[in-house]
C-alpha cells in the first residue's frame, strides 16, 4: 500500500499494491495495522456503506457535525467517480479548500476524509458503485451540508451542471459561508 499526501492535512490518497496475471487481479484493499502505520489514523472503521448510481449523479456535499462526525474510506468498485473532500476546520490552514481525486475500478485507488471534512462525488461512468467506511455511525440530527456548486469553493465537477443529477435534499443545501461548522 502507498499512501499520499493531498495538500489537505490528514486527507490522504491510498494506492494499494495490485497482483495482476492472465486470471485477474488480487489486491488487499484494506489491513487496519498497515492503515493506521501509514496514516496515524487511530480511529476503527465500524460501518461500510456502498451506492450504486447512474452517470451524472452528485452526491454531496455531506458531513456529520459534534459527536457524530465521521471519517470515511471510500472507494470504486465499478465505474468511475470524481470525488471532492472540502476541509471545515477552522483551525485549519487549508479551511475552505479542497481536493478532487479521481476514483475509478481500473486505478483502485481510495480517498481518507478525516472528520471536520465534507465529501461528495459525481460519476463520470456510466454506472458506478461506490464504498465506504465509516468511523462513526450516521445520525439524522446531526446531518449537515453544503451546496454543490458553492461559488465560494468553485469545485470543478467535469460535468456540466445542467446533466447533473442532484436530489431534491443536496439541491438546497447552504452555500459554504452559512453552512453549520464547528
Amino acid at each position: 500500500m502507498k499512501v499520499l499526501e493531498t495538500k489537505l492535512k490528514d486527507c490522504y490518497i491510498i494506492e494499494p499494491r495490485v497482483f495482476e496475471d492472465k486470471r485477474g487481479y488480487f489486491f488487499e484493499s484494506f489491513n487496519t495495522k498497515q492503515f493506521q502505520e501509514l496514516t496515524h489514523f487511530k480511529n476503527t472503521f465500524i460501518q461500510d456503506n456502498e451506492s450504486f448510481s447512474t452517470k451524472g449523479v452528485l452526491r454531496g456535499l455531506h458531513y456529520q457535525t459534534g459527536e457524530h462526525a465521521q471519517s470515511k474510506l471510500v472507494r470504486v468498485i465499478k465505474g468511475k467517480v470524481l470525488d471532492v473532500a472540502v476541509d471545515l476546520r477552522k483551525n485549519s490552514k487549508t479551511f475552505g479548500e479542497h481536493v478532487a481525486v479521481e476514483l475509478s475500478e481500473d486505478n483502485k485507488k481510495q480517498l481518507l476524509v478525516p472528520r471536520g471534512f465534507a465529501h461528495g462525488f459525481v460519476v463520470l461512468s456510466d454506472t458506478a458503485i461506490f464504498s465506504y467506511k465509516c468511523d462513526n455511525y450516521y445520525n439524522k440530527a446531526s446531518e449537515a451540508g453544503i451546496i454543490f456548486n458553492d461559488k465560494d469553493l468553485n469545485i470543478d465537477w467535469q460535468v456540466p451542471q445542467e446533466e447533473l443529477l442532484v436530489s431534491d435534499k443536496d439541491s438546497i443545501l447552504p452555500a459554504f459561508k452559512n453552512a453549520v461548522i464547528e
